[in-house]
Order: C-alpha cells, then sequence, then structure tokens
C-alpha cells in the first residue's frame, strides 16, 4: 500500500472535482439525446395517426394536441394520403442545436 506524501496531499480531491463536472455533462447530454428520440417516436406516431384519420375522412385536430408547436400538412399521393409532422425540438437539446423533428406517413386512400 502506497501513502500520500505532504506533496500530493489533496490530489484525489482535486481530480474528483475534474472529474465530476465532465461526467455530469454527458449524462446531461445522454439524457437530452434520449428525450429528442422520444419525441421522434410521438412525432412518427401523431403522423401516422393523422394519416390513418384522414384517410377513412375523420377529423384530424386533436392529433397533435400532445405535440405544442407540431405543424401537420397533409397532401394525397396517388391512391395515398400522408401526412407530414414537423416541430421544434423541446429541451435544452432542441435550444442548443435549433434541431427539428420531422415524420411523414401514409395510408391507402379508403377508396375515394
Amino acid at each position: 500500500m502506497r501513502f500520500l506524501t505532504a506533496g500530493e496531499r489533496g490530489s484525489v480531491a482535486a481530480e474528483f472535482a475534474v472529474v465530476v463536472p465532465a461526467a455530469i455533462l454527458v449524462l446531461a447530454g445522454c439524457l437530452g439525446a434520449l428525450h429528442v428520440t422520444a419525441t421522434q417516436v410521438r412525432v412518427q406516431d401523431a403522423a401516422a395517426s393523422a394519416a390513418r384519420a384522414s384517410a377513412r375522412g375523420d377529423d384530424t385536430a386533436g392529433i397533435l394536441r400532445a405535440l405544442p408547436g407540431a405543424s401537420l400538412a397533409i397532401a394525397p399521393s396517388g391512391d395515398l394520403v400522408c401526412a407530414s409532422v414537423t416541430m421544434p425540438a423541446a429541451g435544452i437539446a432542441g435550444t442548443l442545436t435549433g434541431l427539428t423533428l420531422s415524420a411523414t406517413s401514409c395510408a391507402l386512400d379508403a377508396g375515394r
């Protein structure tokens, strides 16, 4: 076992003080990426729901209620109805990067 000399005392505390903020930044980055990924899944689900509802002729007004700041565009494409949802990423990850999330989904037009 090695003992610390007088010149080495406090080196562990100094190393700890350097490592902890870096570890917290890495953890915050991981949590931000997880939040953006979860929001992208919600955007994709909203696009799929909007495409299906539009193909059935249902109202699509309430679909974006859970996604504040999102916009919906519906366009026919041959035998399909396509819905595109876009929204800025929320949270600090969206604020720092200016990331815009988008998803498009199509459904078979119900025989119209």
